[in-house]
């Protein structure tokens, strides 16, 4: 009996000590650690929204997943914050797709003058846009969600009433922006981001296109003293949240989903926050001296006038390339029309 005894604890023992030196998948004990990088100055709205998803992927995941958040650039520049995500420098990383020329050309109506009125319209829009086409140029990324900064608008050193001011002068405009700047008159001129402020100052540019909350968000409204309210124009700029594939692909399957989750919650989120910081960057600018010139009927009727060889030229671009170019820019008007 006792030698029977003897083997079944030895045999106890084995199945224990089996259990407790068995190696458990790394996921269940191992934190699975990620770079965000983001362009936008730590202290910007936009910044502090992207540190709060960060956050609440950690809390989400109970703390399996761990995100070290990079603002201001630190990790990648702007225009290579992109690039970072396909070559696995950031794990997740926020672009503007205007940055890389010819890198997304489906995406490029989304630069266009739609008639776009706010920054929460056209990023349900883009989204929408996005699950309509999935645009192969997005296939080295996993998206995680997309939006689009508030309409674009002129804003120059001087207080400039009519479009017709524009004509000659030096605006700094990004990528497809710059069609519209040619079309209104003006000089296109190329300046990284982070460095407008200072081309402000020195004269380098006399203006900008861009939305409004760059006013308070990157301090133009120290400089900037005139603001076109042009409804001819109303065009949106495209960012995308990206995360590198391979990193993605290595995750586990239930913490994807609540990535993917807690993104589809923050495109609400993202598109009611630029039309926050657009209020608050109007009105900073007004405070530091700026004037607010609501463009007449007549003038935006000749905006929209000079703006249709632009539309035209993307539906033309994108059937050479052999993409929906006519579809797509069908598509974002019909949804324009519809959620005004």
């Amino acid at each position: 009996m006792k030698r029977y005894q003897s083997i079944g604890l030895s045999c106890i023992f084995i199945i224990v000590f089996s259990l407790l030196t068995a190696p458990f998948p790394a996921h269940s004990q191992e934190t699975i650690k990620l770079k965000c990088a983001n362009f936008f100055p730590p202290v910007h709205k936009c910044s502090i929204l992207a540190e709060e998803w960060c956050k609440e992927i950690e809390k989400r995941t109970n703390g399996r997943v761990k995100i070290t958040y990079l603002p201001g650039g630190t990790l990648v520049p702007a225009n290579q914050s992109y690039e970072g995500a396909v070559r696995g420098i950031a794990d997740i990383s926020l672009s503007s797709q205007q940055w890389m020329a010819g890198r997304f050309p489906l995406t490029e109506a989304l630069y266009l003058p739609l008639g776009v009125k706010s920054g929460y319209q056209g990023t349900i829009m883009i989204n929408e846009w996005y699950k309509k086409f999935k645009p192969k140029e997005y296939d080295d990324v996993k998206v995680l969600y997309l939006n689009c900064a508030p309409p674009g608008v002129f804003m120059t050193l001087k207080p400039l009433p009519s479009i017709n001011d524009l004509k000659g002068l030096k605006i700094r405009a990004a990528g497809d922006t710059a069609k519209i700047v040619t079309a209104m008159g003006a000089i296109a001129v190329s300046v990284p981001m982070g460095d407008i402020y200072e081309g402000l100052q020195r004269g380098v540019v006399e203006g900008v296109i861009f939305p409004a909350e760059a006013l308070k968000g990157w301090r133009f409204g120290d400089l900037i003293r005139g603001l076109q309210d042009n409804d001819g124009l109303g065009y949106p700029s495209a960012q995308c949240l990206v995360m590198n594939k391979g990193k993605w692909n290595s995750l586990p399957a239930d913490i994807q989903k609540t990535i993917e989750k807690i993104s589809e919650e923050y495109i609400e989120k993202q598109g009611k926050l630029w039309d926050e910081t657009t209020k608050e960057g109007v009105e900073f600018g007004v405070s530091k001296g700026m004037k607010v010139f609501k463009i007449s009927p007549a003038e935006v009727a000749i905006t929209k006038e000079k703006m249709k060889p632009v539309l035209a030229d993307y539906v033309k671009r994108m059937k050479d390339q052999g993409l929906p170019g006519e579809e797509s820019l069908k598509f974002l008007q019909d949804f324009i029309k519809s959620h005004s």
